[in-house]
Order: structure tokens, then C-alpha cells, then sequence
């Protein structure tokens, strides 16, 4: 396990690394803030689905996905249909529009980071793409296990159990 040193300098690394967002936020077309950016990502990537489970990969409230969905569907980059399941729920699913602005981000985003690590190592991207995807793995299992329980302490070996010092709670806490 790491030194707590090591995870100290990990967190001053994660508030940096906001500097990186910041740029490449700076590379989107103004038209399409980067919340529209990771919904046209998600489609993308996931293909056709409800509102409910496009909140859930965004990991934000329903209200903040509907604003960015009402924000997409007025350019026309998705589209909102009936659910044939439940007519009272839609179906949201990338446009042709909207396919063409998805590709025009992976290519303003993949120019970016081309120009950045243009000195890094075809190993020293794998393995930030390893390293980065098992980071995300961690948070990803952490957000779906249960709380863990508390950790005890081994139990002391009877011979030492007679010999420790006992501790005794204040009546007034009882």
C-alpha cells in the first residue's frame, strides 16, 4: 500500500490536473459547452437510451441532464423519441447532426492531446490509458460495493490480554 506522502501528492496532482480540463474545454466549439460534450460522448459510446440512465453515467440529477438534452435536441444533435416500453418515457438517440459534432470534438480533442504528449512514448500513453482506466475502475467499484465494515484489531494472545492495561468507560458516558 502506499505511503500516505504518496497519496497526499496524488490529491495536489488531481487539482492540478483541473488545469487539463480547463484546456480542453477551451477546444470545444462554443456552441457545445463540455456537459453537451460528455451527453454526444455517452450516445456515442452507449447508443440509444433514457434520460434516467444517461443522469446515472453522468453521475448528475435529472434536472442537470434534461437541461443539457433540451440543449443538444434544439441544435438538433439528438433526438428525443416515445419509449415503446412506456410512452411516458423517451428515448434519446445522436442525430446525423449530431454524429458530425461528436466526430468534430474526437478530432479537436485527439489533435490536443496529440500536440501535448507529441513527446511521450507510445508505452508512456498505454500505460497512462492503463493506469488512468484502473483509477476509474477503483471509484467505479467503491460507488457500487457496500460500505465496508470497520476494521478490528487482532485479538491480543491470552497470556497478553492479562497483562494489557485496561481501559474503563466513565459511568457518565454509560
Amino acid at each position: 500500500m502506499a505511503e500516505q506522502a504518496q497519496y497526499e501528492e496524488l490529491v495536489r496532482q488531481f487539482s492540478a490536473f483541473g488545469a487539463v480540463k480547463r484546456e480542453m474545454g477551451r477546444i470545444l466549439p462554443s456552441d457545445c459547452p463540455a456537459g453537451s460534450a460528455a451527453v454526444l460522448t455517452l450516445l456515442g459510446r452507449h447508443g440509444e437510451m433514457r434520460m434516467s440512465r444517461l443522469a446515472e453515467l453522468l453521475s448528475v440529477d435529472m434536472s442537470v441532464t434534461s437541461r443539457h438534452v433540451t440543449h443538444l435536441a434544439e441544435r438538433g444533435w439528438i433526438q428525443r423519441s416515445p419509449d415503446p416500453a412506456d410512452k411516458r418515457s423517451r428515448i434519446l438517440h445522436l442525430t446525423p447532426a449530431g454524429e458530425a459534432q461528436l466526430d468534430e470534438l474526437s478530432e479537436r480533442t485527439t489533435r490536443l492531446l496529440a500536440e501535448r504528449l507529441s513527446d511521450w512514448s507510445d508505452d508512456d500513453v498505454g500505460r497512462l490509458i492503463q493506469l488512468m482506466a484502473r483509477l476509474r475502475a477503483s471509484f467505479d467499484d467503491c460507488r457500487a460495493a457496500p460500505p465496508r465494515p470497520p476494521v478490528r484489531p487482532p485479538a491480543l494472545p491470552e497470556a497478553e490480554q492479562r497483562t494489557a492495561p485496561t481501559t474503563r468507560t466513565p459511568a457518565s458516558a454509560t
